[in-house]
């Protein structure tokens, strides 16, 4: 009997685009990529002057998404890097900060 699928063949996980019209959602997620990393989430902490109860306390507001963004459009390895991880493209990214609109 053949087995339904081949355990020798390489395997490709794809994933569902992030829907690039939700300016809100991926600054959550890329927030979300920020924090992943230790060193990289105390620079955006220190360079926005945010501490992590304040982050909290307003995570839904769009200059707190807005800083998110501005912080990845600011260095363009991190922007690159984020993309990367949410599945669009950097130019997604600087639409969504112009679409929080704060």
């Amino acid at each position: 009997m053949r087995p339904l699928y081949d355990t020798e063949a390489r395997l490709t996980i794809l994933r569902e685009p992030s829907s690039p019209s939700d300016p809100q959602a991926l600054a959550l997620g890329a927030l979300g990529w920020v924090l992943g990393e230790q060193s990289r989430a105390d620079r955006f902490l220190s360079l926005t002057g945010l501490t992590p109860d304040d982050l909290r306390a307003s995570l839904g507001e769009p200059a707190t998404l807005g800083a998110v963004l501005d912080f990845l459009c600011s260095h363009e390895p991190d922007l690159l890097g984020a993309a990367d991880a949410l599945g669009v493209t950097p130019e997604t990214l600087v639409g969504a900060r112009r679409g929080l609109g704060a």
